[in-house]
């Protein structure tokens, strides 16, 4: 079985979905620390031939909270209609403007305010949208040692569901071992996406922005041949 564990991340890139496409159990971290520079409610969008980032409002909360433990903001419903109108705006003659468009308004106005159950069914709604069928689950539901930490705790999570081969993005490389891996019978691997390019509007095509932009562009049977642009690197 191969498996996968990442970040909860709200509209990632594409090459986050092409590694949920690659294996076949995804992990989403929901017990760890949250952080103002990750992606956890913000991401780009094309905004007149420039990426231009959005963020949804979250309710005060120190840095050492869990992402399970912060909450949108009480006011959140206001700037998500901002970022809403936005996209819409910017969007508005894109080729996939309107099956897209559905898909992230019923994401975006979801009523949950927990942070990473708000994040958590954007995965499995985008998931859906694109026929990834991967079985999707949550770190915390998984019975290991949760004090656990870095590698230690990714093996520990591999070994609890069995799992013959991790799979990690290619930039994390250097985080692991993979004598220590070998050691408990799983093969670690790295996924090095090929961010594919396609038709924006006018100017150069603007890689790395979130799935939002990918999916306004693209029909849903091209993306599905996108997700499969990467090398496994073992």
């Amino acid at each position: 079985m191969k498996l996968a564990i990442m970040q909860p991340y709200f509209f990632p890139y594409i090459g986050y979905w092409q590694l949920i496409s690659a294996v076949d159990t995804f992990v989403i971290y929901d017990n760890i620390q949250f952080s103002k520079k990750g992606w956890f409610n913000r991401n780009f969008i094309l905004v007149e031939n420039k990426k231009v980032l959005f963020s949804i409002p979250l309710k005060k909360g120190g840095n050492s909270l869990n992402v399970v433990d912060r909450c949108l903001a009480d006011n959140s419903d206001k700037q998500i209609k901002k970022i809403i109108a936005q996209i819409k705006s910017h969007y508005n003659k894109a080729p996939n403007v309107k099956e897209a468009s559905m898909l992230i308004e019923d994401i975006f106005f979801n009523r949950e305010k927990n942070l990473f159950n708000y994040i958590y069914n954007s995965v499995v709604m985008i998931c859906k949208y694109l026929e990834i069928d991967t079985k999707i689950m949550i770190s915390s539901s998984i019975g290991i040692d949760h004090s656990l930490k870095s590698q230690d705790k990714v093996i520990a999570i591999n070994k609890n569901l069995k799992s013959d081969e991790y799979i990690n993005p290619i930039g994390g490389v250097d985080l692991y071992k993979k004598d220590d891996f070998i050691n408990n019978d799983i093969k670690l691997s790295f996924l090095e996406s090929k961010v594919p390019e396609y038709k924006q509007f006018k100017g150069d095509f603007i890689p790395y922005l979130s799935i939002i932009d990918v999916m306004m562009f693209n029909s849903k049977d091209e993306i599905n041949r996108m997700l499969i642009e990467y090398t496994i690197k073992r």
